[in-house]
């Protein structure tokens, strides 16, 4: 990490400064407690994003946090959390292992208790962009007419390109699960699940409708373009998706979704700005054909070991491949590795356009 530009990391809409270091490696402890050996500190500055209760000791904070994250406040031994005491001068209480509930911090100074919760809420947010994302925000694009052309594209490609190096059935998209992903989400509890999809609704009422202005979200899927700079080493081919009256509806409405999520705490940022695309073939799908798209790879997040395929002659055959037109009317939270009875992502809660 370069001094000068340390990792920011945005949490509740403000931007905290992470300082990585090196911890003494505890003996005989498993591989899965590699965690621990990076810590998270900020300075301690005066924040009023959260209710600071003050009492007859001193002053008090609760943070309520999924229970799959304590184990990490916590750290090896309870190392973790005594340092966090001992820095910030205060009492943090945890609920019991396989308990639900807040964690309390309680202490004499007002500004060592925003220190300690500020502290955790980084703790947290460092563990959730190791994991695997659970949910994620999209369009559905499984209609009847595109999936019917998708298997089309598919038929030609490897009739005509089947001899590139890399491309064989097993990386095709599933044509049930064609969709367009705004971004991503690790919901670790139902409580989160719940915050997901009340804040989708208020989305609806605060932005979304305002945008389509009650006219049809009509967009064309048409056109296939790669990820990487190398079309003779692919891994994520996907067709382009944009609107059919040329506005800029559909990117405004994939951004102020992402930023809305990213804000709140519940979606990690990846890029400045929604790529409008949809994923047609990925060499993630070679080894499992179970695999959940993640197109491309995330800052700070290690990307699989995969096999890339030749894409030259697909995409000079297939540049201008048209897959469809269809209205686009429903913004889904989708449910990873679970399907619905036509294929598609289970959705946890949508959201009608109108």
């Amino acid at each position: 990490m370069e001094v000068l530009r340390p990792t920011l990391i945005n949490i509740g809409g403000r931007i905290y400064r992470k300082n990585t270091i090196q911890e003494a490696a505890y003996q005989n402890e498993e591989e899965e407690d590699d965690f621990y050996r990076e810590s998270v500190q900020c300075i301690d500055e005066p924040c009023d994003g959260f209710m600071i209760e003050e009492t007859e000791k001193g002053f008090q904070c609760s943070i309520n946090l999924p229970s799959q994250l304590f184990k990490y406040i916590i750290g090896k031994k309870g190392e973790t959390k005594k340092n966090l005491e001992s820095d910030t001068r205060t009492s943090i209480s945890i609920p019991r292992q396989g308990m639900e509930g807040d964690i309390v911090i309680t202490g004499q100074n007002r500004n060592g208790v925003i220190s300690a919760r500020t502290r955790i809420e980084l703790l947290a947010e460092t563990f959730r962009k190791k994991q695997p994302f659970t949910h994620f925000l999209s369009f559905a694009l499984n209609y009847p007419e595109i999936q019917e052309r998708f298997l089309q594209f598919k038929e030609e490609v490897l009739s005509k390109c089947s001899k590139d190096h890399g491309i064989e059935s097993s990386i095709f998209q599933n044509p049930a699960k064609l969709h367009l992903t705004i971004g991503t989400l690790v919901l670790l509890n139902e409580n989160e699940v719940t915050q997901a999809c009340q804040l989708l609704q208020s989305c609806k009422e605060e932005f979304l409708d305002k945008i389509a202005a009650g006219k049809p979200m009509e967009v064309e899927v048409c056109g296939v373009e790669y990820m990487n700079d190398d079309p003779a080493m692919v891994d994520v081919l996907y067709a382009k998706v944009q609107m059919k009256d040329g506005s800029e509806r559909l990117q405004l409405i994939a951004d102020r979704l992402m930023q809305r999520f990213v804000s709140s705490g519940l979606m990690l940022k990846d890029w400045d700005r929604v790529k409008l695309h949809a994923t047609v073939m990925n060499t993630l799908f070679r080894r499992d054909p179970l695999a959940e798209e993640r197109s491309t790879i995330s800052p700070g997040r290690p990307g699989q070991r995969r096999e890339s395929f030749d894409a030259r002659n697909v995409l000079k055959l297939f540049d201008k491949f048209y897959f469809g037109e269809i209205n686009l009317e429903t913004v889904h939270l989708s449910q990873r590795f679970s399907v619905d009875s036509s294929g598609y992502y289970t959705a946890a809660g949508q959201v009608q356009i109108s």
